[in-house]
C-alpha cells in the first residue's frame, strides 16, 4: 500500500444534523450527542453543515454554543456557513462569542454565492435591498475584517452612562486565523489562499482545467482527486504561509467493520444511488462529485492512499451521510476513529 506524503493529523467529522418537523429538539439534541460521542472517541474536530428552509441545522453557530458547554477539547467547526444568508457584523459578533465560550475552538467556515432558490425567498430576506445585495468575496472580506479587529465605525467613546468601541465586540484573539473558506473551484481556492484563510475541500469539485480533460476520452470522467489537488496546490501557492497553509479534505466514508448485515446492505445502496453523478460533471456548473467510500476500513484506507488530493492533506473532516439514523452515526464514528484513523496513521486524542 503507498504511504501518505503527509501523515493524517487531524481528524474530524462532519453532519448535517437533520430533525422531524414534529420533534424539532430530538434531532438537535441527537448532533449534541454525536459531538460529545466524537470528543469521546478522540475526534480532533467536530463540523455542522447548514440549511434554511429544510429540516437540518439552521443555526450552526447556536448549536456550537451549546456544543461548547459539553465538550472540553474538540474543535467545533461550520461547514460551511452561506454568507448570503447573513450580515457580516452580526455574524462576526456571534463568532467571537461562541468562540470565547469555547475557549478557543470555533473554526467557522463560509461560502458566497446567492441565497439557494432567490428568487422565491428574496421578498423574505432582503425584501429592499434584494437586488442591491452583492453575493461576492466581498462579503466574505468583510466578515474577516470584522473578526480580525478593523474598525466598523469611525465612531467610539462614552456617550452618557455608555461606552463604545468602534470595533465589533467581543473581539476573540486567535480567531481571524481559524477561519475556513469553502472552495471548490480553482477561482476559490486562489483567492482564499490570497486572503490568508485556511481551505475546506468537500466531494464536490467544479471540473475545469487540464486534470477535467482527462485522457481527452469523452467515455471517461475526469478524474475528481486530480482536480481536487490541483485546487490543493493553487491554494498553497497564493496563501502566505505556502505547503504549510491548513486544508481539510471532507470525502463521504462509510467504514462497516462493526456495522450489522442491515445496516451494510443500507450503506451499500445509499451510495449506489449517488453513484450515477460521479461519472461526469453535473449541470452548467459542471460540478463533479467524489464517490462515496463503503466498505472495511481496511479497504478505505488503501482508496484514500491511493486518492491524489488526501496524500496532499493531514486533516480530514469526514462527512457522515445525510439521511442516516442516530445508531448508524455512532457505528460509523466509532470504526472511524478505532479502525480507520488508526489505518491511516491517525492518533487518537483520547
Amino acid at each position: 500500500m503507498p504511504s501518505t506524503s503527509r501523515p493524517l493529523r487531524k481528524l474530524g467529522f462532519l453532519t448535517i444534523g437533520l430533525f422531524d418537523e414534529a420533534d424539532p429538539r430530538r434531532g438537535h439534541e441527537s448532533t449534541l450527542e454525536i459531538i460529545e460521542l466524537g470528543e469521546r472517541l478522540g475526534f480532533d474536530s467536530a463540523w455542522l453543515r447548514h440549511r434554511h428552509l429544510q429540516y437540518g441545522i439552521s443555526s450552526p453557530v447556536a448549536v456550537l454554543a451549546a456544543a461548547s458547554q459539553r465538550t472540553r477539547r474538540i474543535d467545533l467547526g461550520t461547514a460551511v456557513i452561506p454568507l448570503g444568508w447573513e450580515n457580516p457584523l452580526r455574524l462576526a459578533e456571534d463568532l467571537a462569542t461562541v468562540d470565547l465560550l469555547s475557549d478557543g475552538r470555533l473554526n467557522p467556515g463560509v461560502s458566497v454565492g446567492p441565497p439557494m432558490h432567490y428568487d422565491r425567498v428574496k421578498e423574505a430576506l432582503y425584501p429592499d435591498t434584494a437586488d442591491a445585495e452583492d453575493f461576492g468575496y466581498e462579503r466574505v472580506r468583510r466578515l474577516l475584517d470584522f473578526v480580525r479587529g478593523k474598525p466598523a465605525t469611525d465612531f467610539s467613546g462614552t456617550e452618557g452612562f455608555e461606552v463604545f468601541a468602534d470595533r465589533v465586540q467581543p473581539q476573540s484573539p486567535g480567531l481571524g486565523g481559524r477561519m475556513w473558506y469553502g472552495g471548490g473551484s480553482l477561482r476559490s481556492a486562489r483567492w482564499a489562499g490570497e486572503q490568508g484563510m485556511n481551505l475546506l475541500t468537500s466531494s464536490v469539485v467544479k471540473a475545469e482545467g487540464p486534470e477535467a480533460e482527462g485522457s481527452g476520452d469523452p467515455e471517461r470522467a475526469p478524474d475528481f482527486a486530480e482536480i481536487q489537488l490541483a485546487h490543493i496546490r493553487a491554494f498553497r501557492t497564493q496563501h502566505p504561509d505556502g505547503e504549510n497553509a491548513r486544508v481539510s479534505q471532507g470525502l463521504v466514508v462509510i467504514p462497516t467493520d462493526s456495522a450489522t448485515p442491515e445496516q451494510r446492505a443500507k450503506y451499500e445502496e445509499y451510495a449506489a444511488k449517488r453513484t450515477p453523478r460521479t461519472t461526469a460533471p453535473q449541470g452548467p456548473a459542471r460540478l463533479l462529485f467524489a464517490p462515496d467510500l463503503v466498505g472495511t476500513a481496511a479497504e478505505i484506507a488503501e482508496r484514500l492512499h491511493a486518492h491524489a488530493a488526501f496524500r496532499e492533506v493531514d486533516e480530514v473532516a469526514f462527512a457522515l451521510p445525510f439521511t442516516f439514523e442516530h445508531e448508524d452515526y455512532v457505528q460509523i464514528l466509532t470504526d472511524i476513529a478505532t479502525r480507520l484513523g488508526p489505518a491511516l496513521g491517525w492518533r487518537s486524542a483520547a
